[in-house]
């Protein structure tokens, strides 16, 4: 079943005309859908509500605002329910909420401000028969979602060509014509068990919770994949704001990655080592800078990285966990102070002036940290074979 905005659309705007009022349609995440076209009494109306304001712009309520209309019962409503005005909320008018269900599952809510006299018992009964049909639409969108992301676990997590060649023809099926549009995979690690993915409609395309990490990473960590369509491969925003806003619903531990975008599902387990590989970069710059080491610049602070822009790291995470750790470094990392030393060092190529104004030391201690460097790693820093192997030993230590 192909579902685009504008059946919302035309349900929404027949609810409007039916009550002679704008309404806006939420999936029951709080996400915006769609809304009814405003006339003038409407646009003043908006402008003097915040909240149904900021649902508008930024497409999503806040979790406060959910809790609010959550507290008065809509998950559990079959009919209208009236939620007075709050102030102190950011809510300055009375809403009545229509829920959005199909086979008793609550898939979304419509809104409409409430005003004197209000629409009648009748014109509602109305408005809820046609929130059965958006029901339908969303119950819908809901199973064919979980039949891609199905599909999609079962292709990344194949053990086998045979395994992967099946479920790529069972993806194919799920998504259609979709199928062979561009996309980037998304990977955020780690994703909690106890996360719902919540992030069909933010991703574009659809979720995946509860997929084991693509190689190279902890094997018992779990991931969600997301792959995202796009309209180009220059243009990655919208694999980028699917990336921050998964990561943002995890919290201050998770990162993600994007792997260079992908025209059909061909190459989508390269795709997932990709992904996999700039989430665990991000973490790795993300460490750095919150050590005040390198990378504590705006990129190094970045939840999300890009397999094209890892540098050193496209390298370094297709390493083996165990080729990683070189016990070069070994000693050094006991003391994070010379780690830091070194590292920096070789960030700015070997540059006494740079490094010592990075770190905010005279060059008089840089050059006796540098010698304790060398007495513990038996290296020598002016030979460039020594500095490759220290530079790179001390940026897998982070992964």
């Amino acid at each position: 079943m192909a579902l685009v905005k504008g059946d919302y659309q035309d349900l929404v705007d027949e609810i409007s005309a039916l009550l002679g009022a704008p309404a806006t349609l939420e999936n029951r995440d709080f996400e915006l859908i769609a809304f009814g076209a405003q006339d003038s009494d409407g646009a003043a109306e908006l402008d003097l509500d915040p909240v149904r304001t900021r649902s508008i712009l930024t497409r999503k309520s806040t979790a406060a605002v959910r809790s609010w209309f959550e507290g008065f019962g809509i998950t559990r409503a079959d009919g209208p329910v009236r939620i007075p005005a709050a102030p102190d909320a950011g809510v300055l008018r009375a809403r009545i909420c229509l829920p959005v269900r199909h086979r008793g599952v609550v898939h979304g809510y419509v809104w409409l401000l409430d005003s004197e006299p209000g629409p009648s018992a009748a014109q509602l009964d109305a408005a809820l028969q046609v929130t059965e049909r958006i029901g339908v639409l969303l119950a819908a969108e809901a199973s064919a979602g979980d039949d891609v992301a199905r599909e999609l676990r079962a292709l990344l997590t194949a053990a086998s060509a045979a395994q992967r060649e099946a479920a790529t023809t069972a993806l194919r099926d799920a998504l259609g014509a979709a199928a062979d549009e561009l996309h980037a995979l998304v990977c955020v690690a780690p994703w909690p068990a106890s996360a719902t993915p919540g992030a069909r409609r933010v991703a574009g395309t659809v979720s995946v919770s509860a997929v084991p990490g693509p190689p190279g990473g902890p094997a018992a960590a779990q991931t969600l994949a997301a792959l995202v369509r796009l309209r180009s491969p220059e243009v990655l925003g919208p694999a980028r704001t699917a990336a921050m806003r998964l990561v943002d619903a995890v919290g201050g531990a998770g990162t993600a990655g994007i792997a260079v975008p992908r025209r059909g599902l061909a190459e989508l387990a390269a795709a997932w080592r990709e992904a996999g590989a700039a989430a665990r970069a991000a973490a790795a710059r993300r460490a750095a800078a919150a050590s005040g080491g390198p990378g504590g610049t705006a990129v190094g602070a970045e939840r999300v990285a890009e397999w094209a822009g890892l540098g050193p790291y496209r390298l370094l995470t297709a390493l083996p966990a165990e080729a990683a750790h070189d016990p070069v470094v070994e000693q050094l990392l006991t003391r994070p102070e010379l780690a830091r030393t070194a590292e920096v060092f070789l960030d700015q190529a070997g540059q006494a002036g740079r490094t010592a104004t990075a770190l905010g030391i005279h060059r008089q201690t840089l050059y006796y940290r540098l010698s304790r460097v060398e007495q513990l790693t038996g290296l020598d820093l002016d030979a460039g074979e020594d500095r490759l192997l220290l530079h790179m030993a001390l940026k897998a230590a982070r992964l």
